[in-house]
């Protein structure tokens, strides 16, 4: 046994190259872990400097030049930034303060609606039955309005961190964007020169985690507007706030629509009980999500992460499970990482076995 996983290694670890990406990988791992809190700034911008240049590229390939297209990328890109920060963060906060003010009429008109069940449908619930749910309802919603009050008292501090992201993260876009080759340059001083390993499984990653994202931020915006109209035209209250969360559930494939599922669900019953407005908001958060898993994901990521979905549902457990709500944005980019490395390293021909 000892001698047969000794011939594995030795197959797999002879080549320099190999030993190359490892090291990378796990000093690019040990850095997020150690740094990755003091540096979420460099990281946003980061990613968003990655997203852009792909607009940055498509401006070149019609010979303009790069500065100039760096300069129309971040300018539309500070439009964006100013019509989210005036036009719908306010919206939001308002969205939010009405919800935590008018949540008490919510709760007991949806405790009425519930004790009303066992008179209409005395075949399916019982009054014990909606005790208890009534009791584990009050539980967690006790729950959520401690968490509201601990964030409106740490509201200061997330107001300031929020405004050194504003003036930070477009200075580090701005850079990054303009400054590509320069920094890729001086990387590329502290690394080796034998690289083609590592650059294979980076091409491979680039374009799988390139098209995602460019096609996942596609997916979020649709869903979110569609969202929003639809909710709108049935009168749901919130209707800004939970189609927004509607729109960010679909970073998180299977679990993200499920989870969404109990808020609207509660909001409609706690508005409306059990009616047709109730019953016609279900069916269109349905229709909803059925368009979203069988047009906009096949149009928008066709041929775009090839994982099987137990792969995906397992990396959004353990990477969410690490590093929380970044891991579960992040899990199937990296989870694609993964793939590409193990995919790069067993397709590589191994090294010949040495003569002892």
């Amino acid at each position: 046994m000892l001698q047969m996983m000794r011939d594995w290694f030795n197959h797999r670890f002879a080549d320099p190259q190999v030993i190359i990406l490892w090291v990378i990988l796990l000093g690019g791992l040990v850095g997020v872990l150690l740094l990755g809190e003091m540096l979420q700034p460099v990281f946003v911008g980061l990613i968003i400097a990655y997203l852009l240049e792909g607009v940055v590229a498509r401006l070149e390939s019609i010979r303009i030049p790069r500065s100039i297209s760096v300069a129309i990328t971040f300018t539309i890109f500070m439009i964006c930034l100013l019509a989210l920060v005036i036009g719908l963060l306010p919206l939001l906060s308002r969205q939010i303060a009405q919800l935590i003010q008018e949540l008490p009429a919510l709760i007991s008109n949806g405790q009425k609606q519930l004790m009303q069940l066992p008179e209409r449908y005395p075949e399916l619930v019982s009054e014990e039955q909606i005790r208890q749910v009534i009791g584990f309802l009050k539980t967690e919603l006790t729950s959520i309005g401690q968490n509201v009050v601990m964030f409106s008292v740490a509201s200061v501090k997330n107001l300031i961190t929020l405004l050194i992201y504003l003036v930070l993260v477009p200075l580090l876009v701005l850079f990054f964007l303009k400054d590509k080759s320069r920094i890729l340059r001086w990387f590329q001083t502290l690394l080796p020169k034998n690289l083609e390993l590592t650059e294979e499984v980076w091409r491979e990653v680039n374009e799988q985690v390139g098209n995602f994202i460019r096609g996942k931020i596609w997916e979020i915006i649709i869903v979110w507007v569609v969202s929003y109209i639809t909710f709108s035209l049935l009168d749901l209250n919130f209707a800004m706030l939970i189609s927004l969360f509607i729109g960010l559930s679909v970073l998180i494939p299977y679990i993200g629509a499920t989870v969404m599922t109990i808020p609207v669900v509660l909001l409609a019953f706690f508005q409306w009980g059990i009616s047709h407005e109730f019953t016609y908001t279900i069916i269109a958060y349905g229709v909803i999500q059925i368009i979203d898993g069988n047009i906009l994901v096949p149009l928008l990521l066709s041929g775009v992460v090839n994982l099987h979905p137990i792969a995906i549902i397992v990396a959004i457990l353990v990477f969410g499970g690490i590093w929380g709500l970044w891991g579960l944005f992040l899990a199937i980019p990296l989870a694609t990482l993964v793939h590409a490395v193990i995919k790069t390293w067993f397709s590589k021909k191994p090294s010949k076995k040495p003569d002892y």
